[in-house]
């Protein structure tokens, strides 16, 4: 299948990548990571569109608009990750092929982490490549969706 369309969701405060916490997230921007996304989907002939959003209703109410729109979800939760059952529970309304994926090791990090709502309802996950994380997602999401 080609001209996939793959919906790229980043969840609260990533949104100042590149200045928060560089120790732990880096110094890459948000508008850095969509253009690597965009440079890897045009390699696989795929379209991503990008939302970044702090507010848990404003992610919900993306995954439910991307059914029919949308062939699958890279999301980075953020904290939601962690807390969100609303955000786990539209994700498996929709049943849309989700790759969860996150900058750092959220398994090295402080315990309460280590601990997903998305993973359970997600084809997959990758966690601490820093912007690696995105690029990979994307591809395991494309080729699962492509061999599905």
């Amino acid at each position: 299948m080609r001209n996939l369309s793959i919906l790229a969701l980043h969840g609260p405060n990533l949104n100042l990548l590149g200045q928060r916490e560089p120790g732990v997230y880096g110094t890459v921007t948000l508008d850095e990571i969509n253009r690597l996304l965009e440079q890897e989907a045009k390699s696989l002939e795929a379209k991503v569109s990008a939302l970044q959003s702090n507010h848990e209703g404003a992610l919900v109410d993306a995954i439910q608009a991307a059914s029919g729109q949308h062939h699958g979800i890279l999301i980075n939760p953020g904290a939601y990750t962690h807390t969100s059952v609303a955000i786990r529970d539209a994700i498996a309304a929709v049943a849309i092929p989700t790759v969860e994926v996150h900058l750092s090791n959220i398994y090295r990090r402080e315990s309460f982490r280590h601990h997903s709502y998305i993973a359970p309802v997600a084809v997959g996950q990758i966690s601490g490549f820093g912007p690696e994380s995105y690029r990979l997602g994307l591809i395991a999401l494309v080729n699962y969706i492509r061999q599905t």
